[in-house]
C-alpha cells in the first residue's frame, strides 16, 4: 500500500536513459538526505521508492562511480535504500536500476515518514513526530516542493488494506481499514494511542489526501 506517496515529491527521471538500466545522478538524492541528516530529526527519515506497477518493476540495482561499483539494497515494495555519503557525491556517483522493460515511464517517489512504527504511542511522542515532519517539510520549500508549503493536517497511520485494525485513543476504540488519520488538533489533545497491528508506515497527512 502506498497511500503515503500521495504526499510524495515525484521526481520523474530527469537525466534518465530510455533503455534499461535506468540511471540517475546520486547528487539529487544526496541533497534531500543532507537536509534530514544536517537537521535535528531523530524520529523521521526520507524514503525513496519506485511505485510498483505492471510497467514499473525493479529487478535490481547498483551505485557506480568511475572507479567502483556498490550493490543497492531494494525492498520487496521497491524502496531504495540509498546511503548518505559525501564521497559518492564528490565522485559523481550514479544510481542504476535494472527494470523489467525499459522503465521510461517510471519515477522515483520521495516520502517523509517515521523511522520506526510501534503499536503504542504516548501523545507527546505523536506531537514530536508531527512537529519534526512539519519542520522538515518547511525546510524543503521551493522547487519541487512548492506545492507543500503549508503545514500538514496531521499524521497518517497506514496498515495493510486487507486487515481491519482496532485503534484505541484515550480508551475509545475505533475499527479501521487501510489508513487511520489523526488531525493536528486531535494530536495536541491526545493522551495515548494504541493499535492491534503495528502500522506499516507513519507519514504526514496533507490536504491532497
Amino acid at each position: 500500500m502506498q497511500k503515503g506517496l500521495l504526499f510524495s515529491c515525484l521526481i520523474m527521471a530527469c537525466g534518465v536513459t530510455q533503455a534499461a538500466p535506468i540511471s540517475l545522478e546520486y547528487q539529487g538524492f544526496y541533497q534531500r538526505l543532507k537536509q534530514v541528516n544536517k537537521g535535528h530529526y531523530p524520529l523521521i527519515e526520507i524514503a525513496f521508492s519506485v511505485p510498483k506497477t505492471k510497467e514499473c518493476v525493479v529487478l535490481g540495482g547498483s551505485i557506480t562511480t568511475e572507479k567502483e561499483q556498490f550493490p543497492l539494497t531494494i525492498s520487496d515494495n521497491q524502496r531504495l535504500y540509498i546511503p548518505y555519503d559525501g564521497a559518492l557525491k564528490s565522485d559523481r556517483a550514479v544510481i542504476n536500476l535494472d527494470m523489467q522493460g525499459d522503465g521510461s515511464s517510471c519515477g522515483i517517489a520521495m516520502q517523509i515518514r517515521a523511522k520506526q512504527t510501534k503499536t503504542q504511542y504516548k501523545g507527546s511522542e505523536v506531537v514530536e513526530i508531527d512537529e519534526q515532519m512539519n519542520s522538515l517539510l518547511k525546510s524543503m520549500q521551493g522547487f519541487p516542493m512548492r506545492y507543500f508549503s503549508e503545514s500538514t493536517n496531521g499524521i497518517n497511520f497506514e496498515f495493510a488494506n486487507d486487515k481491519q485494525v482496532m485503534v484505541t485513543t484515550d480508551g475509545i476504540e475505533h475499527r479501521v481499514q487501510g489508513v487511520y488519520r489523526l488531525s493536528t488538533q486531535a494530536i495536541t489533545e491526545l493522551g495515548d494511542i494504541s493499535f492491534s497491528e503495528q502500522p506499516l508506515v507513519v507519514s504526514p497527512w496533507t490536504g491532497t489526501e
